[in-house]
């Protein structure tokens, strides 16, 4: 399935990726993850499928954007340890 999305619900994608991961993607790499909650929300059901977006680009392409969505960021020292902390559960 191809389905467009706005802007708007890619910066709202975006958004969540980087508050529930901590990870930061670059903006039009939560195009999918934007499709997905649009789907959600007009009633189809996911629940039973095993999903899998896939961030294509680093945040670092585009930090002007993160800088303008943010209002507080929190630096972290580059550690392994903090990395870990921060990523998604591996599926078991």
């Amino acid at each position: 399935m191809i389905e467009a999305v706005t802007d708007a619900e890619i910066v709202e994608a975006y958004r969540l990726v980087a508050t529930l991961t901590g990870l930061m993607c670059e903006p039009a790499s939560a195009a999918g993850i934007a499709g997905l909650l649009k789907r959600a929300r007009s009633g189809a059901s996911l629940r039973d499928l095993t999903v899998v977006a896939v961030l294509t680009g680093h945040g670092l392409k585009d930090p002007a954007t993160a800088l303008s969505l943010f209002e507080e960021m929190t630096p972290v020292a580059p550690t392994l340890e903090n990395v870990l902390g921060t990523s998604i559960a591996a599926p078991a």
